[in-house]
C-alpha cells in the first residue's frame, strides 16, 4: 500500500516529531546524570513520578500538562527525600535505596491507574510502559504547502506542543546555567566553596528529569524515557571527553535513534511482506541500544577496539 503525502503528514509526521522531541529532551538531561554517576536516579525519577501523574489527575480532574507536572514534581521531591531517608536510616547503599523507593512508587502508581477513574481516560498501564506514539494524529495538514499556514500549526497535537515546550525549557536552563551545571557536576565541593549551591542544582536536575519524563510519558512511555535518559548520553561519552561536544552528540544520537527507530517500526515489516507495524517506542529504544553497542566496541578513545589498538601500539618496541 503506497503512502500518500497527506497520510504521512497527518499520521507519521506528528508521531515522528513527538519521538524526536522526547529523545532530545531526555538526552540533554541524561548527560548530567551520566557524568554525576547517577544514571539510576533517572530510572528512579522516571518511575517514581507515575503516582504523581495519576494523583495530579485524580485531585485536579484534568489531564492538562500543568496538573500532571505539578503532581509529578511533588512525587519526584518525595522520592528524593524518601531515598535519602532510606539510605540514612536503613544504612543502605544509595543504589539499593533508589531501587526500593522507585519500585514501590511505580507499583503504587500502576495500582492507582487500575483501581481509579484514571483508567477511563486512557491513563492505562500499557500507555505508561509503551507510550502511544501511534495514536498521535494531526489532521490539519493536507499537503506540504499547508505547513506554511498559521491555522495548521494552531492545531498541532498537544503531546508535540508539550514536548517542544519542555525541550525549550531544558535548553534554556542548560545554556543559562552552563557554568554552574558543569562545575557542580565535576566538582561539587569546589562549587560549594565558591558559593554555588550544589544541592540546589542537584534538585533542579531532578526537577528537569521529572519534567522530561512527564512530557514524554504519554507519548513514548517509561521504557523509552529510561533508554533516552541513558543511551544517547552514554554513547556520546564513549566518543569524547568534552562536555559541550558530548551534549551535542547526545542530541544527534537521540534524533538518529528516533528517526531510524520510528521508520524501521512503521515501514520495516513491509519489506518482509508484513502489514502490521512494530512498536515505535520499542524500536527506538532498540536502535539507541545498538548505537551504544557500536560506540562501546568502536569508540576511538574509550571503545574496546580503540583501547586495544593503543595498548598494542604502546607495547611495540620503538
Amino acid at each position: 500500500m503506497e503512502l500518500t503525502v497527506q497520510e504521512f503528514l497527518q499520521i507519521d509526521l506528528p508521531a515522528l516529531a513527538a519521538a524526536v522531541l522526547a529523545c532530545v529532551a531526555n538526552a540533554m538531561v541524561g548527560n548530567f546524570l551520566i557524568l554525576r554517576r547517577q544514571s539510576l536516579l533517572g530510572d528512579a525519577v522516571s518511575h517514581a513520578v507515575l503516582p504523581g501523574i495519576v494523583g495530579g489527575f485524580l485531585l485536579l480532574g484534568t489531564r492538562a500538562t500543568w496538573a500532571m507536572f505539578a503532581g509529578a514534581l511533588a512525587a519526584a521531591i518525595f522520592a528524593g527525600v524518601a531515598i535519602e531517608a532510606v539510605r540514612r536510616w536503613g544504612r543502605m547503599e544509595a543504589g539499593a535505596a533508589m531501587g526500593v523507593v522507585f519500585t514501590i512508587m511505580f507499583a503504587g502508581g500502576v495500582l492507582m491507574i487500575e483501581q481509579s477513574a484514571a483508567h477511563a481516560v486512557d491513563l492505562d498501564a500499557d500507555c505508561v510502559l509503551y507510550g502511544a506514539l501511534e495514536d498521535i494524529i494531526w489532521m490539519a495538514p493536507t499537503g506540504w504547502s499547508s505547513l506554511l499556514l498559521a491555522a495548521t500549526w494552531a492545531d498541532v497535537p498537544r503531546e508535540v506542543a508539550t514536548l517542544a515546550g519542555m525541550v525549550l525549557v531544558i535548553g534554556v536552563v542548560v545554556v543559562a546555567f552552563w557554568k554552574e551545571l558543569k562545575l557542580t557536576t565535576f566538582d561539587p565541593a569546589l562549587a560549594s566553596a565558591l558559593g554555588i549551591p550544589a544541592g540546589l542544582f542537584h534538585y533542579g536536575l531532578v526537577a528537569l528529569t521529572a519534567g522530561a519524563a512527564v512530557a514524554s510519558f504519554e507519548a513514548v512511555g517509561s521504557i523509552l524515557v529510561i533508554a533516552m535518559l541513558i543511551c544517547p548520553a552514554a554513547t556520546a561519552r564513549m566518543l569524547t571527553d568534552r562536555l559541550s561536544t558530548q551534549v551535542w552528540l547526545s542530541v544527534l544520537f537521540g534524533v538518529v535513534a528516533a528517526v531510524v527507530g520510528y521508520l524501521a517500526a512503521a515501514f520495516g515489516p513491509r519489506l518482509f511482506g508484513v502489514e502490521q507495524s512494530l512498536s515505535a517506542a520499542g524500536m527506538i529504544a532498540v536502535v539507541a541500544g545498538l548505537l551504544l553497542t557500536l560506540a562501546v566496541v568502536l569508540g576511538p578513545r574509550h571503545g574496546v577496539l580503540g583501547r586495544r589498538l593503543r595498548t598494542r601500539s604502546l607495547a611495540q618496541p620503538a
